[in-house]
C-alpha cells in the first residue's frame, strides 16, 4: 500500500468520523428508525406464523398491526416510567436528607473522617438537578420520536417497491443475487440480535422488578426499565444496572442490608442470564469477536455517547457482514469476527 493510498483512506476516515459526530442529529434518529424497521419486520414474522393471520390481512395491514403493537408497547412503558419519576421526585427531600445520614454512618464505621470530606461535595449534590437532567435526557428523546416515526413510516413505504428499484439498479441477475444475499445476511442477523436481545433483555428486566417490589423500593419500574435498556449496552452495561438499584435502595433507606441484598440477587440474576440464558438463545450467531465488540463499544460511545453504545453491536454487525462481500475489505472482516471464520 503506497502513501498516497495511506493519505487518502486517513482523510477519508476523518471526514466519516467528522460526519457521523456533526450529523448526529440527523443520522441517529434515521439509525434508530431502521432498527425498530427490523424489529417491526420480526414482529410480522412472528404474526404470520398464525395461519389465520396470514390469510386475512395483505402486507400492508401486517406492517401497521406489527407497528401498533410495538408503539403501543412503547407508548405504556414510556407513561409508567415518567408516573414513576414524577413518584421520585416527590420524595427527593427524604433522598437528599438520606445523603447526610448514609455519609455519617461511613464516617462512624471506618473512623476516616469521611464526612468532613464529602461535605463539599454532598453540598454540591442537588438531587433535583440530577433528576431534572434525567428528565431533559428523556424529552430529547422523546423529541427525536417524531423524526423517527416519520422516518419508520417512510421506510415502511418505500419496502414495497424495494424489489423493482434493486432490479432496476442491477439489471445482471448475479449482482443482484449477491445484492440480495447480503441484505438477506443483514436482516436476518439484525432482525434476530434485536429480537433475541430484547426478549433476553425483557426478562432480565421482569425478574429484576420482582426483586425490586418485594424489597419495597420505590418506582421500581423505573430501575427495572433502566435495567432493560442498559442490558442492550454490551459488558458494562449489565454491571451499571447492577449498582443503580442497589444504590438508590441505600439512598431509600440509609441501611446497607438492603442494598447489599439487591446488588447481590440482581447481580446474581445478570449473571445466570448473561452467561447462561443469553448463550443458549443467541448462540455464536453474531460472528463477532468480544475485543471488537468492546472497541465499536467505545467508539461508538465517544461519537453518538450512550445511544452510541447501545447502538455499537448492530452497527458492527453490518460492517461485518458488508465487509466480509467485498474483496477489498475481506481481511478486516477476518479480523472484526469471532474465529476467523466467515458464515457462509
Amino acid at each position: 500500500m503506497n502513501i498516497q493510498r495511506i493519505a487518502a483512506i486517513s482523510v477519508l476516515v476523518t471526514v466519516i468520523i467528522t460526519a457521523l459526530y456533526l450529523g448526529q442529529s440527523l443520522i441517529i434518529p434515521f439509525v434508530l428508525a431502521v432498527l425498530i424497521w427490523f424489529i417491526i419486520r420480526e414482529i410480522r414474522q412472528l404474526l404470520r406464523r398464525i395461519p389465520l393471520f396470514r390469510m386475512l390481512f395483505p402486507n400492508w395491514a401486517e406492517n401497521l398491526i406489527a407497528s401498533l403493537l410495538l408503539f403501543t408497547a412503547l407508548g405504556v412503558i414510556i407513561t409508567i416510567v415518567l408516573a414513576n419519576i414524577q413518584l421520585l421526585s416527590l420524595k427527593l427531600p427524604t433522598y437528599e436528607q438520606n445523603i447526610g445520614l448514609v455519609m455519617y454512618e461511613i464516617d462512624e464505621t471506618f473512623h476516616i473522617n469521611i464526612l468532613e470530606k464529602m461535605q463539599g461535595i454532598g453540598a454540591n449534590l442537588n438531587l433535583s438537578t440530577l433528576l431534572s437532567v434525567t428528565l431533559n435526557a428523556i424529552s430529547s428523546i422523546l423529541g427525536n420520536i417524531f423524526i423517527v416515526l416519520i422516518y419508520i413510516l417512510f421506510i415502511l413505504i418505500e419496502e414495497s417497491g424495494f424489489s423493482s428499484k434493486l432490479n432496476a439498479m442491477y439489471p445482471n441477475a448475479h449482482v443482484r443475487k449477491n445484492t440480495l444475499k447480503i441484505l438477506s445476511k443483514i436482516d436476518q442477523s439484525v432482525g434476530r440480535y434485536l429480537l433475541l436481545k430484547t426478549g433476553v433483555s425483557l426478562l432480565t428486566g421482569v425478574l429484576s422488578f420482582i426483586v425490586l417490589l418485594l424489597f419495597r423500593i420505590d418506582a421500581p419500574f423505573f430501575w427495572a426499565f433502566l435495567i432493560f435498556v442498559l442490558n442492550y449496552i454490551p459488558t458494562i452495561g449489565s454491571l451499571i444496572a447492577t449498582l443503580f438499584p442497589a444504590l438508590f435502595a441505600l439512598l431509600q433507606f440509609s441501611d446497607w442490608v438492603p442494598a447489599v441484598w439487591i446488588l447481590f440477587i440482581v447481580g446474581f440474576i445478570q449473571v445466570i442470564i448473561g452467561n447462561l440464558v443469553e448463550p443458549k438463545v443467541m448462540g455464536n450467531s453474531l460472528n463477532i469477536s468480544s475485543l471488537v465488540v468492546i472497541l465499536a463499544l467505545s467508539f461508538w460511545g465517544a461519537i453518538w455517547g450512550v445511544t452510541g453504545m447501545l447502538l455499537s453491536v448492530p452497527i458492527t454487525v453490518i460492517m461485518l457482514i458488508l465487509f466480509a462481500e467485498i474483496p477489498a475489505t475481506r481481511k478486516i472482516a477476518i479480523m472484526l469476527s469471532e474465529k476467523g471464520n466467515l458464515k457462509k
